[in-house]
């Protein structure tokens, strides 16, 4: 009998493993392609959370060698915890060692740092040569792009963004909660954000009770779609918030070829 319950109880480890924790060490890479006209590929990286990170940095080192992305850039939610912060730094630091230009925003994690955490992030960030976006335009010769800080905490400022932006060049915007798209007024070419963890959870019936905004409400919280005024992608992160796990949906990097 004892021997059944412990062979029982194994399986019950295996199948709670394989369904919770496997996802969010089991890297998926997508290749998203859209013509915007400038012609380059970009990495993007998404909600790393580094206290539930289980992908580590080595594992992108790799990808980016084999890929040779233009950009890497960091959609939001470094850490919310400021004994974590020096973790960010190492982590960060190793991509830096690839030589790749690195562009971020914040997300509403990052903004849940006391002011004074916040700037010690990032320092940090800057020292390992991370371009910060707060609602401002990054000019990159024939294309453009548009950091907007996070919507969920209130920094998001899409006028002052686009202010100084160039309507005649591809527009590349770069924000953490994609619900902002519902308040841009101007035409972008192509958007990444993330936030969202593609649900993380993967349950239908979800995001009806999980007040998340009005796009995940219309059923807008992962991958591709054509709004109004231009075209936006959602990373489903690489990693986690709340309960460290996920369900029916692994970690994601994304490689944009525009």
């Amino acid at each position: 009998m004892i021997v059944y319950i412990l062979i029982g109880l194994a399986a019950l480890i295996v199948l709670v493993y394989c369904l919770l924790i496997l996802p969010t060490q089991w890297l998926k890479v997508e290749q998203v392609h859209y013509k915007t006209g400038a012609g380059i590929k970009v990495l993007q990286i998404s909600d790393i959370h580094i206290e539930h990170i289980r992908i580590p940095a080595r594992r992108l080192i790799q990808l980016i060698g084999t890929e040779r992305p233009s950009y890497i850039v960091l959609t939001g939610d470094f850490t919310e915890l400021a004994p974590y912060l020096s973790k960010v730094h190492r982590y960060i630091k190793e991509l830096a060692s690839t030589g790749v230009p690195m562009l971020a925003v914040y997300g509403n994690h990052d903004h849940h740092l006391a002011p004074a955490e916040l700037q010690q992030l990032t320092k940090m960030l800057e020292e390992e040569g991370v371009r910060l976006l707060h609602n401002e335009v990054y000019a990159a010769g024939h294309y453009q792009f548009i950091g907007i800080d996070d919507w969920t905490s209130k920094k998001s400022d899409p006028d002052k963004a686009f202010a100084k932006a160039d309507p005649t060049k591809p527009t590349i915007v770069l924000t953490h909660d994609p619900n902002v798209v519902l308040h841009i007024k101007q035409r972008f070419t192509y958007l990444m954000a993330g936030h969202f963890h593609g649900m993380q959870f993967h349950l239908p019936f979800l995001f009806k009770y999980l007040r998340k905004g009005a796009l995940p409400a219309a059923g807008i919280y992962k991958g591709m779609h054509q709004m109004d005024n231009g075209m936006i992608y959602i990373s489903k992160g690489i990693s986690q918030t709340g309960t460290n796990a996920r369900f029916l949906m692994r970690s994601e990097v994304t490689i944009h070829h525009l």
